[in-house]
């Protein structure tokens, strides 16, 4: 149902019973006050975190200069330096959070720190680490957050027996849901006999929602038919709704009832990667397709202003119906020749990687900034003879591909919308997400390198694009048969420039540890992708124009 105008759609979210969490952490965060801000006014009542959201505080501002400059002066390494970095920074979340926390009985007022995900595959390590980052952290509203790998499901019930609380990340099908809930309960189990509180142990377990349908539509685009498009947008959604009666379900079990009765806390649902990845869905769809009691929703800035915004909630609760419903779409999908167990495993192989990745980054941010410290500190008042112009030099190359991939990204955009057929508009669609992301990943690597974006360029690089739609294409301003094969050839010209730049950057990164070097070979990788699909797009484009 709408939220009627002038009302609060975030106290309305919370008061339908859904924890509002912010997907998000910074020193700036915390140092400006805006944290509390948005306890206070936008009904926020818990934070998570990950190593992407530390790697980009740490390449924004210099907040964490000082300490990294110490760290480094007493000859610590650069995981040494991590750890203290995170810890510090959710340490102090917690504090802020604290009020909440006890206002709501333990339940909220959570901060969520992750464990290293390259330990992911070996259960002993991962549970010393979440017994280390409890420790140094100290504080009784941290959450660690343990991957549900088959080898994180013993170090989940490991730390949990413990004492330790924990945030369950990284679940996508409702087969691994349940070994989660069955980990969460034998770790119970284990911490009663050792004589624990169990009201003192919580835990949430975290499904992620948008990467499922971006990972289907991509598979309903290549399947190509019209009831294969009529599937797209809906199998996140179904799939939480399952994995929310599969909670249900435990919940009335006798093993659960006994653990109830000797003081256990449930352990929510929580809704992740709630941010939508395709720009033509809703940006509030899952939040407001997912308003359900007793879950939690840790949605990122964006999503969450939107939702404040302009958020709407249903005008019921899921029933009987709806989780029917849930099931039917995942056997029109598998009917329509897309294999969902698989999607989940690849979702589960990917998402790992990228937390590794994300990692290795953080790891390569601290070094750099741990490296420029030091040699601040050892040749101060010193300037190298012929840096002054090769970094100017590097500058302005950077700023010029920061401009065209703002053109770029405009024309992407335009194109999506423009196709009338639907498997070229999704496909234009998740290009232009994959471009947005592209050029914010450019922005961090300029900021990485002390380069300021020119915003003035930018704009004109925004301006050239829209000038641009008064191309000759035989018509001034509407479409022509040649619109598509233009756009294509132009937007793969781009991708081809966006490539260039990052093998230069690559061949920097050898000689400048200021550059991330896995992470530029993940955008290498992806911008080879992205030129076969535009090459398809093209070669389409001349058949129908053509031929």
């Amino acid at each position: 149902m709408s939220v009627p105008a002038g009302s609060d759609p975030l106290a309305a979210l919370s008061a339908a019973g859904v924890s509002v969490w912010l997907d998000d952490l910074s020193r700036e965060l915390l140092a400006s006050g805006e944290l509390h801000k948005l306890i206070t006014d936008k009904h926020v009542v818990g934070v998570t975190t990950n190593p992407t959201i530390f790697a980009s505080a740490l390449a924004k501002g210099d907040r964490y200069n000082e300490q990294l400059r110490r760290l480094s002066a007493e000859g610590r390494s650069v995981d040494e330096a991590v750890f203290a970095l995170a810890t510090d920074d959710v340490r102090e979340g917690c504090d802020v959070l604290l009020p909440v926390y006890g206002r709501t009985g333990g339940a909220d007022g959570r901060v969520s720190l992750e464990v290293d995900p390259r330990l992911a595959q070996d259960a002993d390590a991962t549970a010393a680490m979440a017994r280390a980052l409890w420790e140094a952290v100290d504080r009784p509203n941290l959450f660690i957050k343990i991957p549900a790998t088959r080898k994180g499901l013993k170090a989940i019930t490991a730390a949990l027996a413990e004492g330790i609380s924990v945030n369950v990340t990284l679940i996508f099908s409702l087969g691994r849901y349940r070994e989660v809930m069955d980990a969460y309960q034998s770790g119970l189990e284990h911490a009663l006999e050792a004589g624990r509180n169990l009201a003192d142990i919580h835990s949430v377990a975290s499904f992620f929602i948008s990467r499922v349908d971006a990972e289907v539509d991509s598979r309903l685009n290549k399947v190509g038919t019209n009831e294969a498009q009529v599937l797209k947008g809906k199998a996140a959604v179904a799939n939480a709704r399952l994995a929310h009666q599969a909670y249900e379900r435990m919940l009335a079990e006798p093993r659960w009832q006994r653990l109830a009765e000797a003081g256990a806390r449930v352990q929510r649902p929580l809704w992740a990667s709630t941010g939508v990845k395709d720009p033509s869905y809703a940006d509030t769809l899952y939040v407001s397709e997912l308003v359900i009691a007793g879950t939690v929703n840790t949605m990122p800035l964006t999503t969450l202003e939107a939702f404040a915004d302009h958020g709407t909630l249903p005008a019921d609760v899921p029933s009987p119906t709806d989780f029917a419903a849930a099931a039917a779409h995942l056997e029109a999908l598998e009917r329509a020749g897309v294999d969902f167990g698989d999607v989940t495993d690849t979702l589960e192989r990917e998402g790992l990687a990228k937390f590794e990745a994300s990692w290795k980054e953080l790891d390569e941010s601290v070094a750099r900034e741990m490296h420029a410290e030091a040699g601040a500190a050892d040749h101060a008042g010193e300037r190298p003879e012929g840096e002054p112009e090769s970094a100017g030099l590097l500058a302005i190359y950077l700023n010029d591909h920061y401009t065209g991939a703002t053109g770029g990204l405009e024309l992407f955009r335009r194109a999506a919308q423009a196709r009338t057929d639907a498997a070229g508009r999704a496909a234009l669609a998740d290009l232009a997400r994959q471009v947005e992301e592209d050029r914010d990943a450019l922005a961090d690597i300029m900021a990485g390198l002390g380069v300021n974006v020119s915003r003035s360029k930018a704009a004109m690089g925004w301006l050239a694009e829209k000038a641009g739609r008064l191309k000759s294409n035989g018509h001034l301003l509407s479409r022509s048969p040649l619109s598509d094969l233009l756009e294509a050839e132009s937007m793969l010209l781009g991708v081809l420039g966006k490539t260039a730049c990052w093998k230069t950057l690559r061949i920097l990164a050898e000689t400048d540890a200021r550059l991330p070097t896995g992470r530029l070979d993940v955008l290498l990788e992806r911008a080879e992708r992205q030129s076969a699909v535009l090459e398809e797009l093209r070669a389409e484009a001349v058949a129908r124009g053509l031929s």
